[in-house]
């Protein structure tokens, strides 16, 4: 037989034989900044049949989902979810770090313009400073550049670091403008049909959306619109829509884990998320969709509630340590400004006045380090670059390793005791935050429902970075390329 004739004929056999690979239409991720595994209980009884329920009733939910890395923060979470991996090799070592010794945000990039409001800086964001694929990225490839992927949040990191390098869009809210914007990174102009929504969904400027339970109604409705207005999941190519819900964590860092304001916006969200599956079904198709639930980091309960209940509470005065420091190197090295910062508990010591004045910078790690290990309220200060020697619980050890990115995390490790806040706050303070190893800001909620998804329940550990892994098996996708989760099986109890 003729090689063109054979070629002919084995194409013919694949094509009657084969069938085409199962995918959903639609994949959607939802991660609730700010969400304490323990919500999914604590406010279960309040919650309706269609939303957070659901999900449990007819998902799979990992009970004891971890975060293997620190600083437990939100642009890192993000990052985490949707590329499977840890700072070290993504690059998003926090909301903020240096960048060839300037400061930056996650996604602050002065090349772009803002797209939808006047031009400044709440457009010029874009996701430059990420160093890993993510599963959008790998389901564009898949698809040849035919599925969609879009991002959506009020927080700009929280809609454009999920959504990857090849989105098609990330929307995010801009508090000047009253609106939602995006940047030329991925268009020039807004479509028209996100002209007419910010048209009739928009704020005052200046009014934080973000401290309201309105944003979490405000995240949903865009979300909604992408759906309709893009077609998502309405044909037989993959999409993928990334959410993410702002207004928990910032409720959260102003009000604390109880009382009226978290309450509400939990049962908000809970709503929404009804109205949300409910579109699905309709628009979509129930089966036809998969749906993850997670959040970036969860969120101590707030020291004043915490003394208020007799369990220890405090705050670390980061600033103050950072004057002191810096004092104290002076000493020793003739030098005021050998500390830049300290942040996200990391020592970023100042590397371009060590260089000009021509000092050792591991006599000055050596020194700081002395230092900082006289302060009652640090169970621990280490050289990042020695972690793996240093006398630190290995689960605490492996996660500061996981989190240091040698070019943008600092130079010396620094945990705090539990209970307490990385900063210091004043009396009568209600508010919280999150950032480290513990469970209260490290123990996550890891639910699917929807495609191929089976109901039940499991106590495996498992992490943040299990999320990509999970979903792009269940795509028969590569994994993101700095991934290094484990795809879960769905075995479990129930």
């Amino acid at each position: 037989m003729a090689l063109a004739a054979m070629a002919a004929y084995a194409k013919a056999e694949t094509t009657e034989t084969t069938a085409p690979v199962e995918r959903p239409r639609l994949v959607v991720g939802i991660v609730v900044d700010q969400m304490r595994w323990d919500y999914l209980y604590y406010y279960h009884d309040e919650f309706v049949e269609g939303g957070l329920k659901r999900l449990l009733d007819e998902g799979f939910s990992y009970d004891n989902c971890m975060i293997n890395y620190i600083p437990t923060v939100t642009a890192i979470g993000h990052s985490s979810v949707y590329t499977g991996s840890v700072p070290s090799l993504t690059g998003i070592a926090g909301n903020d770090f240096f960048v060839e010794g300037q400061r930056t945000t996650s996604v602050r990039d002065t090349t772009v313009q803002t797209v939808g409001a006047p031009n400044g800086k709440p457009g010029q964001q874009s996701p430059h400073h990420l160093l890993a694929t993510t599963i959008g990225d790998q389901l564009k490839t898949a698809t040849d550049f035919q599925g969609k992927v879009f991002g959506v949040a009020l927080k700009d990191r929280a809609s454009i670091l999920p959504a990857g390098h090849c989105a098609d869009a990330a929307y995010w809210w801009d508090e000047n403008a009253g609106h939602y914007v995006t940047s030329t990174y991925y268009m020039d102009r807004l479509p028209q049909w996100m002209e007419d929504f910010n048209k009739t969904h928009k704020t005052v400027p200046q009014f934080d959306i973000k401290t309201t339970s309105e944003g979490v109604t405000m995240t949903f409705d865009l979300a909604k619109a992408l759906v309709e207005n893009e077609q998502l999941g309405q044909d037989d190519i993959t999409d993928l829509l990334a959410i993410s819900v702002s207004s928990t964590d910032a409720i959260g860092h102003k009000f604390g884990t109880r009382g009226e304001e978290n309450h509400s916006v939990y049962i908000q969200l809970d709503k929404d998320l009804s109205q949300f599956l409910s579109l699905l079904d309709q628009k979509v198709g129930r089966g036809n969709y998969l749906v993850f639930l997670t959040a970036d980091h969860g969120g101590m309960h707030a020291p004043k509630f915490l003394k208020e209940h007799k369990m220890p509470n405090g705050g670390w005065n980061n600033g103050e340590a950072r004057r002191l420091l810096n004092a104290e190197l002076n000493k020793a090295f003739g030098s005021a400004q050998l500390v830049r910062d300290i942040m996200d508990c990391r020592v970023y010591l100042n590397h371009d006045e060590i260089a000009a004045r021509g000092l050792d910078i591991d006599a000055i790690k050596a020194k700081a380090i002395e230092y900082l290990r006289q302060e009652k309220d640090l169970a621990y200060v280490a050289d990042y670059e020695r972690l793996s020697e240093a006398s630190i619980p290995d689960l605490i050890k492996q996660r500061a390793i996981n989190g240091y990115n040698r070019h943008r995390t600092g130079d010396i490790f620094i945990q705090v005791r539990a209970g307490l806040l990385n900063y210091a706050f004043k009396e009568g303070f209600r508010g919280t935050s999150h950032g480290q190893w513990n469970p209260y800001d490290s123990h996550i909620p890891m639910v699917f429902m929807g495609w191929h998804v089976p109901h039940g329940s499991s106590a495996q550990e498992t992490h943040i970075t299990d999320f990509a892994a999970t979903v792009c098996a269940m795509l028969h996708i590569e994994r993101p390329d700095c991934c290094i989760g484990e795809a879960l099986p769905f075995r479990g109890e129930r």
